[in-house]
């Protein structure tokens, strides 16, 4: 009964974490792409074609369920995946659907029309491939009117974080905050679009300002996660054994998730 998460690299290791303590008994397996990270200036075949591999192997180490922890490839890729790729007795969720929730105040299922909501000046930080994507923006659109975002890419920010570079990271971050003000200078709301960016919450808040809710993804994906398999418990997959998978240097990256984390990870070769 494992279920597979992918990220680009480390990222996803915030959406592990929130699940772990959401769901303490279901196996987890692990596979980042760090040998091919960051995959936000990638372009979006070569993120199709390295997501399906990523979510290929998953599939193998028995999860029937993946989620893309990355929001480069849940933008990018999933409709791709969704529409022509999937296997009918496999699924692959994004991690955009309980952040669009949260914000929308509305379940993914309400089919009903557009609504005006409580929000309306919202800022989207992304990395630069999730935002040429435009997908939150589509995905806003279906349930939402009268939202204006504002989407900021926000360069540098991930390979700092995957350096562990966390003074460089901080020093992007306002930097990317500061170029965001001077295009929508009082947002409602602020959306971190990518699944890093929760290691620098009090970073983005803190230069946002009190006055912006700050919607950060780990937290509301494995709410979501938790709800669906109450609604769909078949899609627990066969697998019996939480691992953590990597195309990089095992060693390597085992010791910067150790860092992440701040408890023992030990990745192998995927």
């Amino acid at each position: 009964m494992a279920v597979g998460i992918f990220d680009s690299g480390l990222g996803g290791l915030t959406v592990l974490d929130a699940i772990e303590r959401r769901l303490p008994d279901l196996p987890l397996v692990y596979f980042g792409d760090n040998a091919h990270a960051p995959y936000g200036v990638r372009t979006a075949d070569d993120i199709y074609e390295l997501t399906t591999q990523a979510t290929e192997r998953l599939f193998d180490a028995g999860c029937d369920l993946v989620i893309l922890a990355c929001n480069t490839a849940s933008a990018a890729a999933l409709r791709r995946m969704q529409e022509g790729w999937v296997p009918r007795d496999k699924r692959v969720l994004g991690v955009f659907v309980p952040l669009i929730e949260a914000l929308t105040e509305r379940h993914w299922g309400d089919n009903s029309p557009p609504r005006e909501v409580g929000v309306k000046h919202v800022a989207l930080f992304a990395t630069p491939a999730t935002v040429r994507s435009r997908a939150f923006q589509r995905e806003l659109a279906f349930r939402a009117i009268g939202v204006d975002v504002e989407a900021q890419a926000c360069g540098g920010v991930v390979d700092a974080i995957e350096e562990g570079d966390m003074i460089l990271a901080e020093a992007l971050v306002r930097s990317h905050v500061d170029a965001l003000k001077r295009k929508m200078p009082e947002p409602d709301a602020a959306v971190l679009g990518c699944t890093h960016y929760p290691l620098m919450e009090e970073v983005f808040q803190d230069a946002l300002g009190p006055q912006v809710k700050v919607f950060s993804q780990a937290n509301l994906v494995a709410e979501s996660l938790a709800d669906y398999l109450q609604r769909r418990p078949e899609m627990k997959g066969p697998g019996t054994e939480s691992l953590f998978l990597t195309t990089g240097s095992p060693k390597n990256v085992s010791n910067r998730a150790t860092q992440f984390l701040r408890r023992k990870i030990e990745f192998i070769p995927a």
